[in-house]
């Protein structure tokens, strides 16, 4: 069903740019009062994805707390938690930094919260902001898989940055931490033969489920 309204939302809004440049004044007009109409639509969409983000977030709660999972450092109704979450889901990621960074200020030892700001600083190319926010968060947890997953990504930092004796001694440390986690391994022999792609490994959100 969303599926075919954005279509139709998107070809509509195809139209209106091919038209608008060469529109009379009057049309423009008219191009105007359905460009906001899209927007209004858009914008209802968001909100009511966010709602569903919400109850989904507690529901995720729920069952991962009864199945021994690991738990949320914030309430599940965490207001800024939910809408980070929900646009990190849509990729859309200043929006959700600017709520994870309403979340960690309300709760500075905040895992979840804190681990997707990283994240989508990550995403977003900030490697200072995500590597201090990674730094961070070393402390906060002592699961295996969460630090293995951490050290690596701020060894691809680094690597990034070509600080490739930094970057081994991070990979030697994700390694350490997770055995099973096989990326930190590959990423050691691309810095040291300098060739090949450094790979973050699993979906960090997915450490918060089972």
């Amino acid at each position: 069903m969303f599926r075919h309204m954005f279509a139709v939302m998107n070809e509509v809004l195809d139209d209106i740019i091919r038209e608008y440049p060469a529109a009379s004044p009057a049309r423009r007009r008219h191009l105007d009062e359905q460009l906001e109409m899209l927007k209004g639509l858009g914008d209802m969409v968001m909100e009511e994805w966010l709602v569903f983000e919400e109850k989904w977030s507690r529901a995720k709660q729920q069952s991962s707390e009864a199945n021994g999972g690991l738990p949320l450092m914030l309430p599940p109704d965490d207001e800024h938690m939910a809408k980070g979450h929900g646009y990190f889901q849509l990729m859309m990621y200043n929006e959700a930094i600017r709520e994870f960074e309403l979340a960690v200020a309300k709760n500075p030892d905040a895992l979840q919260a804190r681990l997707l700001l990283a994240l989508c600083h990550l995403e977003n190319r900030n490697h200072a902001e995500a590597y201090r926010h990674f730094q961070f968060l070393l402390p906060l947890t002592e699961d295996g898989k969460i630090k293995a997953v951490t050290y690596n990504a701020m060894g691809c930092i680094q690597a990034v940055q070509s600080n490739m004796e930094k970057a081994c001694e991070l990979f030697r440390l994700a390694y350490e931490s997770d055995p099973t986690l096989q990326e930190p391994l590959v990423n050691m022999a691309v810095c040291l033969n300098n060739n090949g792609s450094l790979q973050l490994g699993p979906g960090i959100t997915g450490l918060f489920s089972n």
